[in-house]
């Protein structure tokens, strides 16, 4: 994303033990980086997550 020079992540479902975008890491705003990636989390959460609840109990 940062080499594509993507402005904006819109994302639903936030990972907080392995996410990359203001959890665990936040490489969309490192300061070691050159580019700045605007995120936007948590759009449509409740849908997702039912989503999601959806496929890995059908996984299971």
């Amino acid at each position: 994303m940062v080499h594509a020079r993507i402005e904006r992540l819109v994302y639903a479902a936030s990972d907080p033990r392995t996410g990359a975008a203001g959890s665990v890491f936040d490489l969309a705003c490192n300061d070691a980086l050159n580019h700045r990636i605007e995120v936007v989390g948590g759009v449509l959460a409740n849908e997702s997550a039912a989503l999601l609840q959806a496929f890995f109990s059908a996984r299971r």
